[in-house]
């Protein structure tokens, strides 16, 4: 039987300054008690598609399909904070991508015709370019940490460069998950 590798498709914050804007607003969800599972700075980046489990000479196949992607480089401007589904009921908690998150859901679009060439499932929902900071795993704090959110809802953390994207593999640990890279592809 083939190893099974958890994958995922993501950009990195290439920007160092984004990152540590990005690290100290998560740092203040985390300042207000509320039930949080905070990403890891190291973990800190945006999703084009997550694939989940997928056999090991499958992962080779998807290397060899993404280095094949033509698309131009281009800016990210990391601005603002929110959560899904909604302020009511919070249960992730992100940073939005104002310019350039059209070229992120052309770039999504493009990852998606290859996964769905390897037999991989179609997205259930559409693609919202976002760079997730935390989870929300109770009701516990929601209310301050819902005014923290507010005070930071136009938050500008700068713009960093997409210059590549990588195929990632996620091992989940009991203290969170590891990310390695599997493969990574170079923008024009």
């Amino acid at each position: 039987m083939s190893e099974m590798i958890r994958t995922f498709i993501a950009i990195e914050i290439e920007n160092s300054d984004v990152l540590k804007k990005l690290v100290e607003a998560r740092n203040k969800l985390v300042e207000t008690g509320a039930d949080l599972k905070p990403v890891e700075d190291e973990n800190i980046h945006l999703t084009l598609r997550f694939i989940g489990e997928i056999p090991a000479g499958l992962v080779k196949v998807l290397c060899s399909d993404i280095s094949t992607l033509k698309y131009s480089r281009f800016e990210m401007h990391v601005k603002g904070l929110g959560v899904f589904p909604n302020l009511a009921r919070p249960r992730v908690v992100w940073a939005g991508v104002a310019e350039g998150s059209d070229k992120l859901v052309e770039l999504a679009r493009i990852v998606e015709r290859i996964v769905r060439r390897l037999g991989v499932p179609p997205e259930r929902e559409e693609f919202v370019p976002h760079i997730t900071l935390a989870r929300v795993k109770s009701g516990r704090g929601v209310d301050k940490l819902v005014k923290t959110i507010q005070s930071m809802q136009d938050m500008d953390f700068g713009v960093s460069s997409v210059t590549r994207i990588h195929v990632k593999k996620s091992v989940l640990t009991p203290s969170g998950p590891i990310y390695s890279d599997l493969c990574t592809v170079e923008l024009q």
